[in-house]
């Protein structure tokens, strides 16, 4: 069966940290060949950098997480670019808009978020974009950005309304679903994915967060992956495989800077 690639997923965060191997080795066992650990704070990018210098199936972001924006307004497009020379470094974020949560004012994540943007357009690497309770300011920030110029992005963990897929989709953007879509009451969320155009689909865990059906409520990890795929395919009306080698398919795409190569079937290449 088609490995899955894990698009998004947070390896360096303290809850994996007495089982990192484990955690990785189970993932390849589920069929999950591949994850890109996200970045939240630039000033922590030594932590991506060394999960993905030790995991040859493990590549990784840099960016600042919209609700620590305004603790880095700092960072500037060129400080993103220059981290993303690294090899392993596929693209940028997560940043965006979360209006959710009162942890950042919307003024700074809005200017980090356009800085993400400038970035992902100059270097043509992907923008991983966070957006919650947000829907109507990030369509205008988008649309307005899209006018400076194209750029590459994906809606990270989808959630959001059928609007601002259609709309994110329209100006070439992906959408990824996480486990979120497993959940019972997520028949909405289950309906946009339907509709999607299948070249635009991905599929993450944003672990260790939101394990999907039936493991929610407990720690999620890049293993679970394969459980989202499942929902997708029959979402859809895919066989499970056909749901691995579109999204994988997808993902490569869009990340177009990760080694396919990398990608793996079994446990011989777990951890380097």
């Amino acid at each position: 069966m088609t490995p899955l690639v894990d698009s998004h997923c947070h390896l360096d965060f303290q809850d994996f940290a007495p089982e990192r191997d484990a955690v990785v080795a189970r993932a390849i066992e589920a069929g999950v060949g591949l994850m890109v650990t996200i970045s939240t704070r630039v000033k922590q990018f030594d932590r991506v950098l060394s999960l993905v210098e030790r995991y040859p199936n493990v590549f990784g972001t840099v960016g600042t997480h919209p609700q620590n924006a305004h603790e880095e307004l700092d960072v500037t497009t060129d400080d993103l670019i220059r981290l993303a020379q690294h090899p392993k470094i596929v693209g940028f974020g997560e940043a965006g808009l979360d209006f959710h949560y009162d942890t950042s004012p919307p003024e700074a994540q809005e200017q980090g978020f356009r800085a993400h943007i400038a970035a992902a357009r100059e270097t043509g690497l992907p923008l991983v974009i966070h957006s919650r309770s947000a829907d109507e300011r990030m369509i205008e920030v988008l649309e307005d950005e899209a006018g400076k110029g194209a750029f590459p992005a994906v809606l990270h963990c989808f959630s959001s309304g059928a609007e601002l897929a259609r709309r994110g989709v329209a100006l070439g953007l992906y959408v990824s679903f996480s486990g979120i879509l497993t959940f019972k009451k997520s028949d909405e969320l289950r309906a946009i994915a339907a509709e999607l155009p299948a070249d635009r689909l991905l599929v993450e865990t944003d672990a260790p967060y939101l394990a999907p059906d039936p493991f929610r409520g407990k720690r999620n990890e890049p293993a679970y992956t394969a459980r989202t795929a499942a929902v997708l395919a029959a979402t859809r009306g895919w066989s499970e495989d056909e749901a691995r080698r579109i999204t994988t398919d997808n993902f490569f795409r869009l990340f177009n800077k990760t080694d396919r190569n990398a990608l793996v079937s079994s446990t011989d290449s777990a951890a380097a």
